[in-house]
């Protein structure tokens, strides 16, 4: 994964009138904390910090004190109705320092026929890995799997230097067969229309 570079200055005003001041100037009021520091207050650019944020886990690089530092996303608070970022919470990480994240679970494939529906038991992966080499997502094939078929969490194939942070038996995605109707609810239905 790639680093995204943003601005950020240091904000020294704090309160709800000092962060209204700031999203009106298109800024989003953040903190970082971690590694024993005491946290640092900073209004990071609004549209910059929303477009880093698509990424899952995204490696952010901020100036804190005059040094660039690695930083995570911990914690986004978004405004209820139009969904923008109102505050974000930032993890100081060093190089070569594993952490614990979720990564999106993405499916490729067809299920085997007979109108069989996929469910996500766990729509992301919680795994360790190296704070700058974290993985995007990762994709299991579900080409074929029939009716009561399950992928366990130790079935994926997870990228080199990546460890599972969840039970290796939990169950990540599982197929569920079509539900048929019994056959005396549908006469019963079929008398039921005829009259």
């Amino acid at each position: 994964m790639s680093e995204i570079r943003i601005a950020a200055e240091t904000r020294s005003e704090f309160g709800k009138g000092a962060a209204r001041r700031a999203r009106r100037a298109g800024f989003v009021p953040g903190v970082v904390y971690g590694h024993g520091h005491a946290p640092v207050h900073l209004n990071l650019p609004g549209h910059d910090l929303m477009m880093a944020l698509k990424t899952p886990n995204a490696l952010l690089v901020v100036p804190i004190e005059g040094k660039d530092e690695y930083v995570l996303p911990k914690a986004v608070q978004r405004e209820a109705i139009k969904r923008t970022i109102e505050h974000v919470d930032l993890l100081l990480v060093k190089r070569g320092e594993k952490v614990t994240v979720e990564i999106p679970v993405l499916t490729e494939g067809e299920l085997a026929p007979g109108g069989n529906l996929l469910e996500h038991v766990l729509n992301s992966l919680p795994i360790e890995a190296e704070a700058t080499h974290l993985p995007e997502s990762v994709t299991v094939s579900v080409e074929g799997l029939e009716s009561g078929a399950s992928v366990l969490a130790k079935d994926i194939v997870l990228p080199a230097g990546v460890t599972l942070a969840v039970d290796a038996d939990a169950v990540v995605l599982q197929v569920i067969g079509a539900q048929a109707a019994p056959a005396e609810d549908a006469a019963a239905e079929a008398e039921g229309t005829e009259a």
